[in-house]
């Protein structure tokens, strides 16, 4: 179990004590990066339910890390980093009630 220090943290309107031994700055930057996520994610969705918020803003954080990922990857990685993508649009559709975007079938 982590020792450090707790930090408090303000998400989507909510605080949070997180024990870390990471800066309590940083720590701060990372609570600010994930609510402004949540922010645009509310926006982007008609409901306020703070679970499909919060599952949106984290798959926009994955997406954002794969493609970090994928800038350092070989061709093959890349392309699993673009079937995330297109699966990431289907939730984030089907979340949204909407019709899901069209995909390009495997291996095009």
């Amino acid at each position: 179990m982590t020792k450090g220090r707790v930090v408090h943290v303000h998400i989507h309107g909510q605080q949070y004590a997180v024990r870390s031994d990471l800066d309590p700055q940083y720590v701060g930057e990372l609570a600010a990066y994930v609510d402004e996520k949540m922010r645009l994610a509310s926006r982007e969705i008609a409901s306020a339910d703070a679970v499909r918020v919060s599952v949106i803003a984290a798959l926009n954080i994955a997406d954002e890390l794969f493609r970090a990922r994928a800038d350092r990857q070989s061709p093959d990685e890349r392309q699993f980093v673009a079937r995330a993508a297109d699966l990431e649009r289907l939730v984030d559709a089907a979340l949204a009630g909407t019709t899901p975007p069209a995909i390009a079938a495997a291996g095009a």
